[in-house]
């Protein structure tokens, strides 16, 4: 008799097919009449790349989704930008505890691969916690920022107004509701700050934050959330500092604002590239130098487990500590007096390659495909698409057919393939019967 084997189906198989799937029920919901104000049924190919980037958390779009998308869209965009930055996992955990259902093993297992976690150990309890944390940090969001919005455009918009950006902004997704980002809101201080907040506390990590509520000794934090913080710390102020250096005497930007202006927006102009997508200052207008660091900090993006995407500041930070000790002639690379193994070393290094790899094609392709676009346009989409920020220097609405393609389909893997290349790399290794002797190579 013949023993049939049931194909099994990896966690990360799951992952990506859910992330799909969203994708594919946002793409019917945003094609329907009701969803545009126009009435009329929106192209395929808008609603796919609208779908993509909520999903994925980017804020890249084709159409202006303040004058084109109706309360429902809206509505729908949102709610996609909310699955897409917590999972769809973490949903499904949420619909089965309220259903009193019990979580299964693999169930358990998809969640770990999901959120980046260590152990199966407490998994159920983080999701739980990570559905109350957002909910608290997106409504306190939507509390401050009502502030401005509600006086601005009345009760029931002014509070809708506050609840997306609050979402977006958590989410780091970048979708607006103003037509023109956060440029109207330039000079306003508390819009400002609340969404720079925002933005770093989504994109910080939910096991991290998981971890500061119940630590009771700041010595005993874990080396994952020392080397996250430290590494988010040194991005963010030092990208402050760069910014404002590069932009202070551009009056196209903030040469124009006085002090405490220049201060806030190139602080928001450094927090905004590291994946959320909003803007305060005009782009296209920004410095050579402002628009290279941009693009830096947005294929960097932020931390594993959060709402952010990039190849993550922790792999960043082990590319450059491994380098550090390659100079000081070390065999080991060792953070916070504790020792990386090479794998995990090479590891960050895979996704680091992987990541430029992505932008590089992209931009070849786009290249092609948008013969009227300068090199600059270019490849700010493509970093702005992987790293899954929303930022653009205008190339966005004007793409092809094939160029929204392309970029949909760059949203899609810098949301799920480096997570997918590190499961990958991180399965059982298969054992090999042969060791090939040592061969030498010169480098440099």
């Amino acid at each position: 008799m013949k023993i049939k084997h049931k194909k099994r189906v990896a966690p990360v198989q799951i992952l990506a097919a859910g992330f799909a799937f969203v994708i594919f029920i946002g793409t019917l919901l945003l094609r329907l009449p009701i969803a545009a104000i126009s009435g009329e049924f929106t192209p395929w190919v808008d609603c796919v790349f609208t779908a993509t980037s909520a999903v994925c958390v980017t804020g890249l779009t084709t159409l202006n989704t303040a004058e084109h998308w109706t309360y429902f869209g809206k509505t729908v965009i949102i709610l996609l930008i909310q699955i897409g930055g917590l999972g769809f996992m973490s949903f499904t955990t949420l619909f089965a505890l309220l259903l009193g259902k019990k979580i299964t093993l693999k169930d358990r297992l998809i969640m770990q691969e999901a959120m980046n976690f260590f152990s199966l150990q407490g998994l159920v309890k983080l999701a739980k916690y990570i559905l109350i944390f957002t909910l608290s940090v997106e409504g306190a969001g939507a509390l401050f920022l009502s502030t401005r919005f509600v006086p601005e455009y009345g009760f029931g918009k002014g509070i809708y107004f506050s609840i997306f950006h609050s979402i977006s902004a958590f989410c780091n997704a970048g979708f607006d509701l103003t037509g023109n980002s956060l440029v109207p809101y330039a000079q306003s201080t508390v819009v400002i700050i609340t969404i720079s907040a925002l933005i770093i506390i989504g994109g910080l990590g939910f096991a991290v934050w998981a971890e500061i509520y119940g630590l009771k000794d700041i010595r005993r934090l874990s080396l994952h959330s020392k080397v996250v913080i430290s590494m988010s710390l040194a991005l963010v102020f030092g990208g402050w500092l760069f910014m404002l250096l590069f932009e202070m005497k551009n009056p196209a930007t903030i040469g124009s604002m006085n002090m405490e202006g220049k201060i806030i927006n190139s602080f928001f102009a450094a927090v905004t590239p590291r994946t959320a997508g909003f803007n305060a200052i005009s782009l296209p207008d920004m410095t050579m130098a402002g628009t290279f660091l941009t693009m830096i900090l947005m294929f960097i993006g932020g931390s594993p487990g959060s709402t952010a995407g990039g190849i993550k500041t922790s792999t960043i930070g082990l590319i450059l500590m491994a380098l550090v000790s390659i100079i000081r002639n070390r065999e080991e690379t060792v953070i916070f007096q504790r020792r990386i193994s090479r794998d995990l070393i090479n590891k960050a290094i895979a996704v680091m390659f992987v990541g430029l790899g992505v932008v590089m094609l992209t931009t070849f392709i786009l290249c092609i495909t948008e013969p009227k676009a300068t090199f600059e346009y270019i490849s700010f989409e493509a970093f702005s698409a992987f790293g899954t920020v929303g930022l653009t220097l205008g190339l966005t609405p004007e793409l092809s057919f094939i160029g929204k393609i392309v970029v949909a389909l760059t949203m899609y893997m810098g949301r799920v393939g480096p997570l997918t290349l590190i499961l990958a790399i991180s399965s059982k290794k298969k054992g090999g019967s042969i060791r090939y002797p040592e061969g030498k190579i010169l480098v440099g």
